[in-house]
């Protein structure tokens, strides 16, 4: 290609490039030229990644602990006392409600005997065993498993037909169905 009256190279400064580089430029010139600072007009953050952290706040350690749609109801300080035996209409095997029978080694299950609570990783031992309203039972438990051995209180809340039951643990529900 010749080019007429021009050094090689200044196509670019044709009389079409000279406006469409101002369009790019203008809108960076007119926000220079605003020269605002951060902080400059109440409510507008610049750095959302830093007014954010501004806002956050320290969570107690025990806050994210899974809580039970409805508080469970205190059982009377002085409920009846039957032993360290539990009750026959909760021995059995349960698992979860999505899981299966078959399935011995699924996440859920639980094997209830008259002096034990025997979970897939870990077993407590009953140390005592109290009634509460509506059939609830509460078990106080020396549980051993994975090496570490620990003591818990247990509520167990059988279903009016016998073929759920729910275990609460600290504020966490979790309910199986009866396998046998």
């Amino acid at each position: 290609m010749k080019q007429e009256g021009g050094r090689p190279g200044t196509h670019w400064r044709s009389a079409g490039f000279l406006p469409m580089r101002a369009m790019i430029l203008l809108p960076l010139l007119v926000l220079a030229a605003c020269n605002n600072k951060p902080g400059d007009q109440p409510g507008m953050a610049t750095n959302i990644v830093d007014e954010a952290m501004n806002d956050i706040q320290q969570v107690p350690q025990d806050a994210n602990e899974i809580q039970t749609a409805e508080p469970a109801p205190e059982i009377p300080s002085s409920p009846a006392t039957v032993g360290s035996t539990i009750p026959a209409s909760l021995q059995g095997r349960w698992t979860g409600l999505d899981e299966s029978c078959a399935d011995r080694a699924a996440d859920l299950e639980l094997t209830i005997t008259p002096t034990s609570l025997v979970f897939l990783e870990s077993e407590g031992k009953a140390t005592g065993v109290s009634h509460g309203p509506d059939g609830r039972i509460r078990i106080d438990a020396a549980f051993t498993g994975e090496g570490q051995s620990w003591k818990r209180k247990l509520e167990l809340r059988p279903s009016a037909g016998g073929s759920e039951l729910t275990v609460i643990d600290g504020g966490r529900a979790v309910t199986r169905k009866r396998c046998s």
